[in-house]
Parts: C-alpha cells; sequence; structure tokens
C-alpha cells in the first residue's frame, strides 16, 4: 500500500512524494493521521541545524485513527483515536535502567530519524501510543508539545505562591503558563515582541504581559523560564530571578549558540539554573489535562495547511507572518 507523504531530502529541500506505507510489526500500532503538528525542531531539521537523518518523513506532534496492530499489541484496537510521544528508547542501556529514557544510548525519534506523521499514514511501537479518547485531533496533536511542556515544570519545581516570568509567547510559552498555573503559581508575567500573542498570554491567564524587558523587576521572580531559545533573552534569564530561585532553558536554541553568562551573578545568587530534555512518560498527564478541559489549546491553532503547503508553514513560523501561533498540517487536507 501506498500513500501520500512530506519528505526533507536534505536540508533545505522537501516534496510530497508517493511512498509505501511503513511495515507494521508485531508490536506497532498504524495510525492514519488526522492533524500533525509543526514543532520548531521540524523547523531546524529542515535547515539542516538538529538531529535528523536523510531522507525523512518529519512530523511528531500527531493524532489519528489506529488503522491497524500488530499481533502483539494489546492496548489498541482498530479505530481507537490515539496520539504518539515520538521517543523510541531501547529500555535496556545505562540511561534507560536508571528511568532517563529521554537519554537513551540508541533513540530513535519518530518524525526525526523514523518515519513521522507528515503523511497518511504513520507507524509507532505500541509502547509510544497513547488512547486520546474523545479529544479533537487537532488538540490530541498537543499531547507531545504539552508531554515536554510538563516535564520542564516538574523539573522547575514551581511552588504554591511562586511568581513567575515567562520570556516567550509563542504556542510553548502559553502552554507552559497554563501547566505552571495549575501549579500554583500567584502570578505570572509574560514577555513577548507580537502584541497579539501578548493579548492570548492575558487571556490564558498571565497577570502582566510585556513587549519588552524595560518593566520587569530585576531579582523579582522565584522562576524565570526562557521559551524562546533565543540566545539574547536566554542570557537575561539570571538578571530577574530572585536570589536562590529557579532558571528554566525551555527554549531550542540553535546548535552552534553559545551563552556569556556571568559566573559571580550565578555563584552570589546560589541559583538553580536548569535545562530541560523532551519527556519522560508525561503523556499520559498531557492527555489527562487535555480530556479535564484544565489545558485547552483551542485557541493555539492558527493555520491548518495541506502537505503540500509545509514550506509555506515553514516560513509562517520563521518569519512570525499572519498572526502565526501552532501551524497543523492536515495530510488529507482541509
Amino acid at each position: 500500500m501506498d500513500m501520500k507523504a512530506l519528505i526533507i531530502e536534505k536540508p533545505g529541500v522537501a516534496k510530497v512524494e508517493t511512498v509505501p506505507v511503513p511495515p507494521l510489526g508485531p508490536h506497532d500500532v498504524r495510525i492514519k493521521v488526522k492533524a500533525s503538528g509543526i514543532c520548531g525542531t521540524d523547523v531546524h531539521i529542515f535547515r539542516g541545524e538538529y538531529l535528523g537523518t536523510y531522507p525523512v518523513i518529519p512530523g511528531h506532534e500527531f493524532s489519528g485513527i489506529v488503522e491497524e496492530t500488530g499481533a502483539a499489541v494489546t492496548r489498541f484496537k482498530a479505530g481507537d483515536h490515539a496520539a504518539i510521544e515520538p521517543n523510541v528508547s531501547c529500555d535496556n542501556c545505562h540511561a534507560c535502567l536508571n528511568n532517563r529514557q529521554n537519554f537513551c544510548e540508541n533513540w530513535n525519534g519518530v518524525g526525526v530519524t523514523l518515519p513521522g506523521g507528515f503523511a497518511e499514514y504513520a507507524v509507532a511501537p505500541e509502547k509510544a501510543v497513547f488512547n486520546i479518547g474523545k479529544i479533537p485531533f487537532l488538540a490530541g496533536a498537543f499531547v507531545e508539545p504539552l508531554s515536554c511542556v510538563l516535564h520542564g515544570v516538574e523539573r522547575a519545581r514551581v511552588k504554591l505562591a511562586d511568581r513567575v516570568l515567562i520570556l516567550g509567547a509563542g504556542p510553548i510559552g502559553i502552554l507552559l503558563s497554563k501547566a505552571i498555573q495549575l501549579q500554583g503559581a500567584s502570578e505570572i508575567t509574560q514577555v513577548d515582541k507580537n502584541k497579539a500573542r501578548l493579548e492570548l498570554a492575558k487571556k490564558s491567564g498571565a497577570a502582566f504581559v510585556f513587549d519588552s524587558l524595560d518593566p520587569l523587576e530585576k531579582d523579582g521572580y522565584d522562576v524565570v523560564v526562557d521559551a524562546s531559545g533565543s540566545k539574547f533573552l536566554m542570557e537575561h534569564t539570571i538578571l530577574y530571578v530572585r536570589k536562590g530561585g529557579t532558571v528554566l532553558l525551555f527554549g531550542v536554541p540553535q546548535r552552534d549558540a553559545k551563552l556569556e553568562l556571568p559566573a559571580f551573578t550565578i555563584f552570589e545568587k546560589g541559583l538553580f539554573l536548569l535545562s530541560t530534555y523532551t519527556s519522560v512518560r508525561n503523556s499520559i498527564q498531557a492527555v489527562r489535562l487535555l480530556e479535564s478541559g484544565k489545558i485547552d489549546v483551542s485557541a493555539l491553532v492558527s493555520h491548518q495547511l495541506p502537505l503540500n503547503e509545509f514550506e509555506r508553514g515553514i516560513e509562517l513560523i520563521e518569519h512570525g507572518l499572519e498572526g502565526v501561533l501552532k501551524v497543523v498540517i492536515l495530510p488529507e487536507g482541509k
């Protein structure tokens, strides 16, 4: 059986082609893809700035309908609605045996090193697939990014009544805000140059929003989160966190970016300086929060595009055009 798929042949070159549907192993689930979000990682893969093998069918934030299951699959049947966690760990290396599957020494990623969701069909091992029940497919495509956000929030150790500063109000910044509110933060301040995104941040629960760093209170926040990946903003996080506070570097920077941080300031403030990388079994939490309505992502989808407009989606994201937030690819078309 053949299918249409978006293939990145090499950095900067992507085409829609007709290719065979990925084979189904005994422990695999084949999903008819209904919605697949473009992530910043996909942009990096397209530009040759990140992990990825070429040629590759990208797309690691997707949901759809289970079409067929392998003989050894027990949790799914045809017709189930599902989303995936793209990290495929070996479960037997030193990292996996110590519950650090996101650092698996034999790691593979659906949509990164394995065929992904910018196609009519995708295959993933059962252990990486999650039933989303009645969650709409567009919302189901947020299971993966939300799981990464939840992992980051867990690492940031947000406490009741914390004052939190988030630098960046794109889709990830908004998800971070929503998740941090559930942790009991007393107030969230959010910064972004984009006025429309700040309006959404306000509607999403931020107490204060600013389009520059100037109004921010130095040494004033219990937790400061960079959601942008901007070298400039990452370097400024430590100015605004209080002594003994926490800085979480969440955004994905360019691969060759180097930070210049005042070492004595970090020492003098006694900071917890953290980064976060993907997730570790946070997808069940993500599904429950989306299912319960505790986190609503409906306002985050700004564009829905067919496979052949993938590069337009990349351009929208890179240049911040047309009020872009999350761009979702619909392999079956609009």
